[in-house]
């Protein structure tokens, strides 16, 4: 159990989704938290596949574009 304290609007916002869809303010809650956490999963495990490739930095970067005539 915890005590959330939520902007105004957004319990608002929650209230009315959960009068629309019937489900508890915690089932919604425990979803968004769910998709935000899964996204961040999803974005650790893309940072650990590409930690072995090559990184450049910007001025680098910079010079190589103007060097190939794109700038």
């Amino acid at each position: 159990r915890s005590t959330v304290y939520f902007d105004s609007d957004l319990h608002k916002a929650l209230k009315l989704k959960s009068a629309e869809t019937g489900e508890s303010t915690s089932a919604i809650v425990n979803e968004a938290l769910r998709l935000v956490l899964s996204e961040d999963a999803d974005d650790l495990q893309a940072f650990e596949e590409r930690k072995k490739e090559p990184s450049m930095n910007f001025e680098s970067f910079v010079r190589k574009l103007k060097k190939d005539g794109k700038l």
